[in-house]
């Protein structure tokens, strides 16, 4: 099969030698949770009313944010917390993204307040959430600090980029024209699959520079 079909020999081979039952069932959930987001979900709800352990909930939160049901997410993080026993960082994590998604910036801040003098913590997706709620709350200083934070050569082109209309939206013209051609410059050296990745950003770069 190899020899005469080479493509469903090569397919044949893989499923059959290299393979194994706990990779296929993977692939296959896999495949169904992409057709059927809500099925895992169901799967999952089951198993914490079956076992409601700390990692079965834990993983139900995960699968509600996986699908941006973050209304969800937060009630099954929020149980997660009911075990002090368990390091509470992620969760915490997790609650920033979620409450920022359905703009609640109140309870950004929050959960903020118990991982924010971790080290994980700075430079993180967290921290940009937590600038952009003081944004949003109105204090513009501490906001600043923290979106600066994120500003990092070769790296973060979205938090940069939203850290340059933060510059001008508060009419500081030049600051935000020096990091926008920062970024530009930047880009022009990007790796193909990036430039595809961050294609969105460098036009809207592109169009403010103009």
């Amino acid at each position: 099969m190899i020899f005469f079909i080479p493509v469903f020999g090569a397919i044949f081979y893989i499923i059959t030698q290299v393979l194994t039952t706990r990779d296929v069932d993977k692939i296959q959930s896999e495949i169904t949770t992409i057709i059927n987001p809500t099925k895992k979900i169901k799967d999952l709800e089951r198993k914490v009313e079956f076992s409601n352990t700390y990692a079965n909930q834990l993983e139900l939160a995960d699968a509600y944010y996986g699908i941006n049901d973050f209304n969800n997410a937060i009630i099954n993080y929020n149980k997660t917390l009911e075990d002090t026993v368990q390091d509470s960082y992620y969760t915490r994590q997790q609650l920033v993204l979620c409450y920022f998604n359905i703009k609640d910036y109140e309870s950004v801040l929050t959960q903020v307040e118990y991982i924010k003098n971790k080290s994980e913590f700075k430079g993180s997706k967290q921290q940009f959430c937590y600038g952009l709620a003081l944004r949003e709350k109105g204090d513009l200083e501490a906001a600043e600090e923290q979106l600066k934070a994120i500003d990092r050569p070769y790296s973060n082109y979205n938090e940069r980029l939203e850290l340059a209309k933060f510059y001008l939206g508060n009419n500081r013209k030049e600051e935000a024209h020096a990091l926008l051609k920062e970024i530009y410059e930047e880009s022009q050296h990007m790796t193909k699959p990036n430039r595809r990745l961050f294609k969105t950003t460098i036009i809207e770069v592109e169009r403010l520079l103009k």
